[in-house]
């Protein structure tokens, strides 16, 4: 088993920036990929970024490449999305998700454990 909890939502001005903390605790050697979701109010949930291992490999949704940066601590207890150039569409609540699988993958079905959730608004 795999226990993540999120930190770090809040509410911010358009053009601001935050910092989001996902804890991964447990069998975290069996997770080699962690990833972040986001779902805003009546929408599905979408895929962020991911990074497998130490933050090596990467990936991201168009919609956020160049203004989010995901990275990890170099014991993996820790995920962070750096978030900049915030606008309102990037308002929602976001999620921290870890898969069993050492593929990257946007598939939200592939990930295994998931966190609570920590909301982020942005205001125009």
């Amino acid at each position: 088993q795999v226990q993540l909890a999120e930190s770090g939502g809040g509410l911010v001005q358009a053009g601001g920036s935050l910092r989001l903390s996902c804890a991964a605790s447990g069998r975290t050697f069996t997770t080699p990929v962690m990833a972040w979701f986001r779902q805003a109010p009546g929408k599905e949930r979408e895929f962020v970024a991911a990074l497998s291992g130490n933050g090596g490999n990467t990936h991201y949704a168009g919609s956020v490449k160049g203004r989010f940066t995901i990275s990890t601590n170099n014991s993996r207890s820790t995920v962070f999305l750096e978030m900049n150039s915030l606008n309102p569409e990037d308002t929602g609540v976001y999620y921290c998700a870890a898969s069993l699988t050492p593929t990257l993958t946007v598939w939200r079905e592939r990930y295994r454990y998931w966190g609570q959730g920590t909301p982020v608004t942005v205001s125009s």
